[in-house]
């Protein structure tokens, strides 16, 4: 998953997430079932009335809020929407919010409030891994269902949460398909110290040894690093011809004003980027960037009667100068998705919705996303994006279909991924 603002800094930064990767992350258990083995407690959700509560989760305060409060806005957006058009199953939607604040914990903490006490009867939000994993246990145990927006590095599945961002089969290696198709035979890697880049990049070395390519250097900076002169030198030194970045946050800004100064272009020596997008490009500065090649499944560019919709209604809701992006659009699309399975189920129930997702599409911004009831992820649309110098994001090549998603890399398309999913955090749903 993208980081793309500081989430902790320093080392007891990095201690305090790698204690929560620990406690709430990796483990082995059954998929869909709680730290017990079942879902410990019945639903307090009320369909009795003329509405029914659901829950945004998103970072109000903290590092985080600055990229989570437009996911927010997407939310409201496609709320609002679904309840001028007569709400789910003839029912209004009621938001109750809640502040993660940027802290994994905290996340947990609220996730369970929303489904034991708030009784919503589903939860949007959540953005980084670390935020993601602590609240997999939760919705697990408490038998809630939770709709993450963001993409992020795979190897994960669970029948409490449906991933509307897109998984590594339809971000990562798209990316690195297009660096091969480019004639890029040495790649330098560099990325923030934490789960996402360091997974990202084991599926990268495996992918490089398989077609050829050569990866001259792997380096990690902590997260909120500002400094990388080191990094920049080994790269200069490493005769690369491409560089992956999974560099989150602040620390993009110095690491291109550093790339800069050492003489690299976005022609001589390009850089691909899966954690910016536009909502990052206008914090680090366009001038920094532009240029340079992004990985995503939507650019505020793309030209659709759908898109065309969704962005209109964005700027009319909240400026004419409002930017969106791919999280923010997943985010508004969860819900409609959510709407879809409730719809097709006939009911609020988290079995009946699980029982009933396989199949169930929606005509996104991005283009149509249908759910795989085997594993909770969608099928996406990859696109490489170049940045423009208005901050936006054009497409430059995009896969000929939506990609079906396959998290763990076990399909036919990816022998060489073979062995990458020892050990993931969950087994494949039926």
């Amino acid at each position: 998953m993208s980081l793309p603002r500081t989430l902790i800094t320093g080392a007891a930064g990095i201690a305090l997430l790698a204690t929560t990767l620990t406690l709430s992350g990796c483990t082995g258990a059954k998929v869909g079932a709680g730290a017990s083995g079942a879902p410990s407690a019945k639903s307090c959700v009320d369909t009795s009335g003329d509405s029914i509560k659901i829950g945004f989760i998103n970072s109000l305060s903290g590092t985080m809020a600055i990229s989570e409060k437009p996911v927010q806005q997407a939310l409201y957006l496609a709320e609002k929407q679904i309840n001028a058009a007569g709400g789910v199953l003839g029912k209004t939607l009621s938001v109750v919010t809640s502040d993660g604040a940027s802290d994994p914990n905290t996340f947990a903490q609220k996730a369970d409030k929303l489904l034991t006490q708030d009784c919503v009867a589903a939860v949007f939000g959540g953005w980084t891994s670390a935020s993601r994993k602590a609240m997999l246990p939760v919705f697990e145990r408490d038998n809630g269902l939770l709709f993450y927006p963001v993409q992020y590095e795979g190897m994960e599945s669970s029948k409490n949460i449906f991933y509307i961002g897109a998984t590594t089969n339809q971000q990562i290696v798209p990316a690195m398909d297009y660096l091969a198709q480019q004639g890029k035979k040495k790649v330098f890697l560099v990325g923030s110290d934490y789960v996402f880049p360091r997974t990202a990049n084991k599926i990268i070395d495996a992918y490089a040894k398989a077609k050829g390519i050569d990866i001259v250097g792997e380096e990690y900076a902590p997260l909120g690093s500002v400094d990388f002169t080191t990094i920049v030198s080994k790269l200069k030194a490493s005769g690369a011809d491409a560089v992956f970045n999974t560099l989150n946050g602040d620390s993009n800004v110095a690491f291109f004003k550093e790339y800069t100064n050492a003489g690299f272009t976005a022609k001589t020596v390009p850089v691909l980027s899966v954690s910016i997008a536009e909502q990052e490009v206008k914090g680090i500065g366009v001038q920094n960037i532009e240029g340079q090649l992004t990985a995503w499944n939507y650019y505020q560019t793309i030209g659709s009667p759908a898109n065309d919709a969704f962005v209109s209604a964005f700027q009319k809701e909240y400026g004419q100068d409002a930017v969106v992006d791919d999280p923010m659009e997943d985010a508004y699309s969860s819900l409609f998705l959510w709407k879809a399975m409730v719809e097709k189920a006939k009911s609020f129930d988290v079995k009946a919705i699980q029982e009933n997702s396989d199949g169930v599409s929606y005509d996104a911004p991005e283009g149509t996303m249908t759910v795989s009831g085997k594993n909770h992820h969608v099928t996406k649309t990859a696109r490489i994006g170049v940045i423009e110098p208005s901050g936006l994001i054009d497409t430059v090549w995009q896969s000929p279909s939506a990609i079906t998603p396959d998290p763990y890399l076990t399909g036919p398309d990816y022998p060489w991924a073979a062995g990458l999913a020892t050990g993931a955090s969950a087994a494949p749903s039926n």
